[in-house]
């Protein structure tokens, strides 16, 4: 139970960059959409140069992220030879990606649609660059157990690109009515979603400056036989990566290739964008959990009880999702004005990213079986899987039903690889995990969903009254069977006395 409570700390902790920094940036949400309206598509273009961002920042990390863990945790390897080794690899890899994206920036732009404005292109090549390099010091700071610095330097990127975009979206166009002369020198009000990636680029910047404590006081080697053996198991990771990741943003990148009139896609994956940031909740407490957990299954891996850890903790990632997800749904009502009205047409997406998201955290637990043996070429092959039949649904059914079949899409895919998963991983990596608790919490969720879904109440104050009858059951329940309030210390001694 130590060990748990641990990971819940680290993972509250790890939180405060990825679920509060996420939760600000909502705050970039209703700004985004209210500048940049549906019909407009502006928010296309975001959401089709960062789902082309997050592919291509797997690429440039190629498994050495998770690599740097497993061999850093090795005890018959040195800790900083790795580090160091890792570190002179993904920074030469990173260097080299700028360089061939600049001498083929135009014929890239072209090809993505962008030939307007390559710029846009050359900007976030530099930001991926960087983003890839800094994941290696940011993980020597989870492997030293220092989740407080690395929150810190996360919240670097975060609040000042927050103000930044209230700077270029709000204070700009302002000044530019009332005092015109004070930003007229630098800002064009035609630039208009192009801004966003300016002030990412100036955030990132200044969140490498804040890592260069992690950059020094250690002399750099590259250990060329580590370097080899780390390659032939992050190698594997990288197919992994792709796979995965392509499984959470091929549909937006393949959108705009999928229709004839590129107007309408880029409007279309605006409101699916949009729509699908309300789902975030869900996609933010799995990558606090995941920070956490990396980590903490390599340092326990042989310890005596750590399939039983192992167990509970997928037990209660499962709980804390569905609560996650019944908060948002029967809060769906509030949620929705974290986007502009002329979104709301996308809501319906809602449910279904929620559900592909905690599917895709049960998967990312499951995978640790495969890590911990060393055949991470399993992972590709069920990432293949799940890749190849999102890519499949979404180029037979987005022509015909837009975005919602992107929604189903990943939904259909995840759910395939995570029973894959679980059924190769208990014959290779038997885990007894607790499937008839996890079941009843599934059933309650689903039947206290439906019946939200389906008693219809116009009042909205009455609604949203009713839901949170419906919520409080589920949060008894918990109490009930796995959180005791007799178990907390501070209600153990009121209750004796």
């Amino acid at each position: 139970m130590a060990e748990l409570k641990s990971l819940a700390k680290d993972t509250v902790i790890y939180g405060m960059s990825s679920i509060v920094g996420s939760f600000l940036n909502y705050l970039l949400v209703p700004l985004y959409t209210a500048k940049l309206s549906a019909a407009s598509g502006g928010y296309g273009v975001v959401t089709n140069m960062y789902a082309i961002t997050a592919l291509l920042l797997v690429v440039l990390t190629y498994g050495m992220e998770t690599g740097f863990f497993r061999f850093v945790n090795k005890h018959d390897e040195n800790s900083t030879a790795v580090y160091s080794t890792t570190l002179i690899s993904v920074g030469t890899s990173s260097l080299l990606f700028i360089l061939l994206c600049f001498l083929f920036l135009h014929p890239i732009s072209d090809f993505l649609g962008y030939a307007n404005n390559p710029e846009f292109i050359g900007m976030m090549a530099i930001v991926v660059a960087l983003d890839a390099f800094q994941c290696i010091p940011f993980a020597h700071l989870r492997y030293k157990k220092r989740p407080i610095k690395f929150a810190a330097i996360k919240f670097l990127f975060i609040l000042p690109n927050i103000l930044l975009n209230i700077f270029f979206f709000v204070c700009c166009p302002w000044l530019l009515v009332h005092f015109p002369a004070s930003v007229s020198w630098f800002y064009n009000p035609g630039y208009g979603v192009g801004y966003a990636f300016v002030a990412n680029l100036i955030c990132t910047s200044i969140q490498l400056l804040a890592l260069i404590s992690e950059l020094t006081g250690f002399k750099y080697k590259f250990d060329k036989a580590l370097w080899k053996k780390m390659m032939a198991y992050s190698f594997p990771i990288l197919i992994l990566g792709i796979a995965g990741i392509l499984n959470q943003v091929v549909d937006k990148i393949i959108f705009p290739f999928l229709f004839t009139d590129h107007i309408e896609a880029k409007v279309q994956l605006g409101i699916y964008g949009a729509a699908s940031k309300v789902a975030m909740v869900m996609t933010m407490f799995t990558q606090a959990f995941r920070y956490a957990y990396e980590p903490f299954v390599f340092g326990k891996n042989k310890e005596e009880g750590s399939l039983k850890l192992y167990a509970d903790a997928m037990k209660y990632f499962i709980l804390f999702s569905l609560i996650a997800f019944l908060a948002v749904m029967l809060y769906l009502d509030v949620f929705r004005y974290i986007i502009a009205k002329s979104y709301w047409s996308g809501l319906g997406v809602v449910p279904i990213v929620m559900v592909a998201a905690m599917l895709n955290g049960v998967y990312f637990n499951l995978s640790f079986w495969y890590k911990l043996i060393d055949k991470t070429m399993w992972g590709a092959y069920f990432s293949g899987v799940g890749c190849f039949l999102i890519i499949l649904l979404n180029v037979l059914l987005v022509p015909t039903y837009g975005y919602m079949a992107c929604a189903w899409s990943s939904l259909i895919g995840y759910a395939t690889v995570t029973i894959i998963s679980y059924l190769v991983g208990q014959k290779k990596y038997p885990i007894n995990y607790d499937l008839k608790g996890i079941g009843k919490y599934v059933l309650l969720t689903a039947l206290l969903y439906v019946i939200a879904k389906f008693v219809v109440i116009d009042n909205i104050f009455l609604r949203l009254f009713f839901k949170t009858i419906l919520f409080s059951i589920f949060i008894a329940y918990i109490i009930k069977k796995d959180f005791p309030l007799k178990q907390i210390p501070v209600i153990n001694r009121l209750i004796k006395k």
